[in-house]
């Protein structure tokens, strides 16, 4: 198991967001989440990657804890020593690329590999040009990000998350600043990606994808995971009524 999450509650301002949220990631699994926005699916994958701090609850990668509750409920994290190898284990690709725009697409790829891990610089190098050509972005490691489209753009945030060989990789919406064609480009590497067994978490809204690529589906809303299994028992045949009208609207 690469990442459990149990019992996870987050407020903000007093209004709870997660509600006693438990779920837990194995090795080479896609996981989905989908449902409405102000579901807490954003929120939740925030709280996984140490963006946002729980308020309670238990989140551990790779069997090593990254937070536990003491006695009085309250969550307590690790060290920062503790929590910096923690966080190798995983990457995390947002909506909106945070490319540096100063630095090239090439030192935008190599930077975390060389100054967080440590390695080799001409290593380095070598496997990052390797996953642009993966990208299909041969040839375009001295361009900036301006230079770039959208899609192209979202391409290099996924080289420059896969160069940190994480154990799992975190998408967060990362389709929805992009238009439908470009929203294509993106998509099929993250197929490949998942025909690779790169264990993945997407939150989506882009219901075909998940559910020809998942091997589970969680749909959230309100804050708590309302249906959870198999992507075409959860698209074909939903047990909750609450899914049943999230995906009605697909279907129009």
């Amino acid at each position: 198991m690469i990442l459990k999450m149990s019992n996870i509650k987050k407020s903000f301002d007093g209004i709870e967001v997660l509600k006693d949220i438990s779920l837990h990631v194995d090795q080479g699994e896609v996981v989905s989440i989908i449902g409405p926005s102000g579901s807490g699916k954003s929120t939740l994958l925030r709280c996984a990657t140490f963006l946002e701090t729980i308020d309670s609850g238990e989140i551990s990668y790779m069997d090593k804890p990254a937070v536990t509750t003491d006695s009085s409920g309250a969550a307590r994290y690790v060290g920062h020593k503790e929590m910096a190898q923690l966080k190798e284990y995983f990457s995390l690709v947002f909506q909106q690329f945070h490319l540096f725009p100063h630095r090239s697409v090439l030192q935008n790829i190599m930077d975390a590999p060389v100054k967080v891990l440590k390695r080799p610089k001409d290593v380095v190098k070598q496997e990052a040009l390797d996953l642009l050509d993966k990208m299909g972005l041969t040839g375009r490691g001295d361009a900036y990000p301006y230079q770039l489209s959208g899609g192209q753009q979202q391409r290099v945030a996924i080289a420059r998350a896969l160069a940190m060989k994480p154990e799992i990789l975190f998408f967060d919406e990362p389709t929805s600043a992009l238009d439908p064609e470009l929203t294509g480009e993106v998509l099929k590497v993250i197929r490949q990606l998942a025909e690779e067994k790169m264990t993945m978490v997407v939150v989506t809204h882009e219901m075909p994808f998940a559910k020809a690529v998942s091997n589970r589906v969680i749909f959230m809303d309100g804050g708590v995971i309302v249906e959870q299994g198999d992507p075409k028992e959860v698209f074909d045949n939903p047990k909750e009524e609450r899914t049943k009208q999230f995906l009605r609207v697909f279907e129009r």
